[in-house]
């Protein structure tokens, strides 16, 4: 493999020193950049976007080529692996994501396997060794998966949810039958963020979207245990480089050291909690990332620059933080404000770095 031009984000995800504070977008291959929708539009449907190496590649560079973005990451969506289990997954038209085949009885969660992604999810392993080569050393590839409580939402709602109440309902009446979900779900997990750090994925992040509406209680259950299992099962190195691992549970604020003390390397921050005040809590622990509401994006470029400076200040001097957003962008944002916070992000976080 190319050596990398460009290691900023994998130095900061280890606490290592850097010249600035490097950046990268959750969501940063979408529907905001008309050359993704036009590449979508060729593709016929999100699945087949998804389903295609080449095109997954093509959408992955897009954001780069726009932008002096720090990191590339896969193009793909969790529910890959639900969908490799054999719940039937389809995008009904301005609805999102619904299973054909949830998981609402006893035998068919007794039946749940975990596939073998060589096998079912090899479009996206050769996604990433594609995206991989493409690059060409530029700057590190991530590579992602789902955590196990937010597939096993979405495996037995069928679809997004506002309440949560059939994964809720089963996991308070049947926790049995929902550690087996998890279990099987973790197992797939890690085999599936294996494969891709063996194809080239040189850090690696799980999302825990959904775990933030449990209970504290429900969360050191039935989400976070989970994660760490997941963290103990990665790779560590592979082609002789450190692998680093993220988690990010939207809305975990209240439990960030118990997070930080999970394995990861780094821990995504949504905006409703100061950066500042969470790198005070966990300390030199791990890495932070995040945390701007994307909903600054929808702006000007002269609000957007205002809040990176002060995000950026709230972290302060040293290494350690990589900007992002506190969830994907949206699908609205001018790509011109997405320009302003890069190049603020990159001139403006040089004063916190210099002796570092």
């Amino acid at each position: 493999m190319t050596a990398l031009k460009n290691d900023t984000f994998l130095r900061a995800l280890m606490r290592q020193p850097t010249d600035y504070t490097p950046l990268w977008l959750m969501r940063q291959a979408g529907r905001y950049l008309p050359e993704y929708c036009a590449t979508r539009a060729r593709a016929g449907s999100f699945l087949n976007l998804c389903k295609s190496p080449a095109l997954a590649t093509e959408v992955t560079l897009q954001p780069l080529a726009r932008y002096n973005l720090d990191a590339a990451i896969l193009f793909s969506d969790i529910l890959t692996v639900p969908d490799a289990m054999g719940l039937g997954l389809y995008f009904a038209e301005g609805e999102g994501p619904k299973f054909e085949r949830p998981l609402r009885e006893e035998w068919a969660i007794r039946d749940l396997t975990a596939p073998d992604p060589h096998d079912h999810l090899r479009y996206v392993i050769d996604a990433v060794s594609e995206i991989r080569k493409a690059l060409d050393g530029s700057v590190p590839l991530i590579g992602f998966s789902g955590s196990p409580f937010t597939l096993a939402c979405y495996m037995v709602e069928g679809e997004g949810s506002d309440t949560y109440a059939k994964v809720k309902t089963l996991m308070y009446s049947r926790p049995d039958l929902m550690h087996h979900i998890l279990e099987v779900t973790t197992k797939a997990v890690i085999d599936y963020l294996n494969a891709q750090i063996e194809a080239g994925a040189q850090a690696v992040m799980v999302f825990d979207s959904w775990g933030g509406m449990l209970s504290q209680a429900a969360y050191l259950e039935f989400s976070l245990p989970y994660m760490a299992r997941i963290m103990a099962g990665l790779k560590r190195e592979n082609d002789g480089q450190i692998v680093p691992r993220i988690v990010f549970t939207k809305g975990g604020g209240l439990w960030l050291e118990r997070i930080a003390a999970c394995g990861a390397d780094a821990i995504g921050l949504d905006w409703t909690i100061e950066i500042g005040e969470a790198r005070q809590r966990v300390g030199a622990q791990v890495a932070l990332q995040g945390n701007m509401d994307p909903t600054i994006l929808l702006t000007t470029p002269d609000a957007v620059t205002t809040e990176a400076k002060r995000i950026l200040g709230s972290y302060g001097p040293g290494s350690g933080h990589i900007f992002n957003l506190g969830h994907g962008i949206s699908q609205f944002t001018p790509p011109d404000n997405v320009a302003a916070l890069v190049e603020t992000v990159h001139a403006e976080s040089r004063q916190y770095h210099v002796g570092s």
